[in-house]
């Protein structure tokens, strides 16, 4: 890519649900709830800047405007004593009652309502916290049988949606996190790719972008390091969650670099050419046998991966790998990387 922008200060967030007790769809939790301001406390031991949250992390949705503002206001302050920001909020749309056949999907006219007047919600909560940008995860804009929803209108809707966020307030940013499918069986907008070509359509395309998931590019058949670069060069990539995946499987958000070291090198070396400047965000779970005394450590482990790879990339000798690029040495090129990645 052209005019690589070196980047000295990543800063690196990720969400209070990465510190969790260890519950799956099979099994109870194996570790302790920790309290919300005990999480807080953590970020800046850990080496993390900033925090993502949901719109429920921050306040309970759908309180009184007056009771939801207090609640936000503690929260706030709870960080800045802490040191810490708020990367950004995203509306909570799977678990609500009124979301459980899609929120701007839904065939239900009033549960379309709900899930913008939520997300309208989340905007404020957003502009309290000191943050502009929202994120969407589309999690249950899908359906089970492709014969339930209209295709075509249910594109449509979520266009309706954004637009109706973007003109409740002019300054916030939408970010579509993508993922082909969990917690639905099929997707409307699998990939960020998908999502992207839609931006367009908004009322406002600048304000319109994407947040990539390592784990859900995976999940597509993809190569995270493509999307992002897409993204880049869109001028639309505006945050990551770094993770991995252990091939096409439910979602797994294991330690970044944990089952393919190459594969996140190249995520890491195309955001450093890419001039990327948004936060390192992680979305990591911890192995459920993990012990309560070590339940950060996958985070901790992400971030020094990460920063490994990072001093990696920087160590590239470009004149020598667009040599082997010229020359159609493309053996030699993988020696060049497998050499960088082992050590020698």
């Amino acid at each position: 890519m052209a005019d690589r922008k070196k980047i000295d200060n990543y800063r690196f967030t990720f969400g209070p649900w990465n510190i969790s007790t260890g519950a799956d769809p099979f099994g109870p939790p194996v570790r302790k709830e920790v309290v919300f301001a005990s999480k807080i406390k953590e970020y800046k031991k850990l080496g993390f800047d900033g925090v993502q949250f949901h719109d429920d992390d921050v306040v309970e949705a759908d309180l009184a405007p007056a009771v939801s503002e207090r609640g936000v206001a503690k929260v706030r302050k709870m960080l800045q004593g802490e040191g810490l920001f708020c990367e950004f909020i995203a509306p909570r749309l799977w678990e609500h009652p009124k979301t459980i056949d899609g929120a701007f999907t839904s065939n239900d006219p009033g549960e379309r309502k709900y899930a913008i007047e939520r997300s309208k919600r989340a905007v404020d909560i957003a502009n309290a916290m000191g943050t502009r940008n929202i994120v969407l995860w589309l999690a249950r804009e899908g359906t089970y049988i492709r014969e339930a929803k209209d295709p075509v209108t249910a594109v449509s809707r979520i266009v309706d949606a954004i637009n109706a966020l973007l003109e409740y307030d002019p300054n916030i940013r939408i970010l579509g996190e993508m993922k082909p499918n969990e917690p639905m069986d099929q997707a409307y907008l699998p990939t960020p790719g998908h999502f992207m070509g839609l931006t367009y359509r908004t009322a406002d395309p600048s304000r319109v972008g994407v947040l990539i998931e390592s784990a859900h590019s995976i999940l597509a058949g993809l190569d995270p390091s493509d999307d992002m670069a897409y993204a880049l060069w869109h001028g639309k990539l505006w945050s990551v969650h770094l993770n991995d995946q252990n091939a096409l499987k439910y979602d797994q958000d294991k330690t970044f670099g944990a089952v393919d070291m190459r594969r996140a090198f190249n995520q890491v070396w195309v955001l450093e050419r890419g001039g990327y400047d948004g936060c390192i965000g992680l979305d990591v779970k911890a192995m459920r046998t993990t012990k309560q005394a070590d339940q950060t450590k996958h985070l901790a482990n992400s971030r020094a991966v990460f920063l490994r790879l990072v001093e990696l990339a920087r160590e590239v000798n470009e004149e020598k790998v667009e040599g082997f690029r010229a020359r159609r040495d493309y053996e030699s090129l993988e020696m060049y990387v497998l050499d960088l990645l082992t050590g020698k």
